[in-house]
């Protein structure tokens, strides 16, 4: 019983230290598929999802009035910077139906130099995801499968998130 016991143990925190220890990481028991995911760039064009098949694809939801997003955005910038991260994707999506010159100053204010602008579309991805809330960043596979979620802020240039995030790369 004790052997059994220890074996229990030890393979639990085996498991455990797969998993990263990153605060507001929610990761899919399964990947979840969705259809027709379109956002808009800046010039209003739609982006479909599904042109980034083969790329790690981070879709960071977020407003202008939103303090948490003002935090996070510069580490999110910095991380488009990574090289380890070459196959990386990144669209912040504004859902706080702000203009696009109100998204360009609050970029500007926070010296965003890497990243583009993009805004939900009236078909609203936030109630399509069930987004809670902002900031929220949905990260999706090469296959363009969701397989885990940032639910708030966290800094994107945080070691043990790069290093979990390559993974994935």
């Amino acid at each position: 019983m004790r052997f059994l016991v220890i074996f229990i143990f030890l393979i639990s925190h085996a498991i455990a230290d797969d998993f990263p220890k990153i605060k507001n990481l929610v990761l899919n028991k399964e990947f979840k598929a969705y259809e027709n995911i379109t956002f808009l760039d800046a010039d209003k064009k739609i982006v479909n999802l599904s042109d980034y098949k083969e790329n790690l694809v981070l879709l960071n939801f977020w407003a202008t009035w939103c303090a948490p997003c003002k935090e996070e955005m510069p580490s999110l910038d910095g991380l488009k910077l990574m090289p380890e991260l070459n196959n990386i994707e990144i669209f912040p999506i504004n859902i706080g139906k702000d203009s696009l010159k109100k998204s360009d100053q609050f970029f500007k204010d926070l010296n965003i130099k890497n990243l583009n602008i993009y805004f939900d579309n009236p078909k609203t991805l936030a109630k399509d995801f069930g987004l809670r809330g902002v900031p929220t960043t949905i990260l999706f596979n090469k296959e363009g499968k969701e397989f885990a979620r940032v639910i708030g802020s966290i800094d994107f240039l945080d070691k043990e998130f790069i290093e979990w995030i390559k993974n994935y790369n």
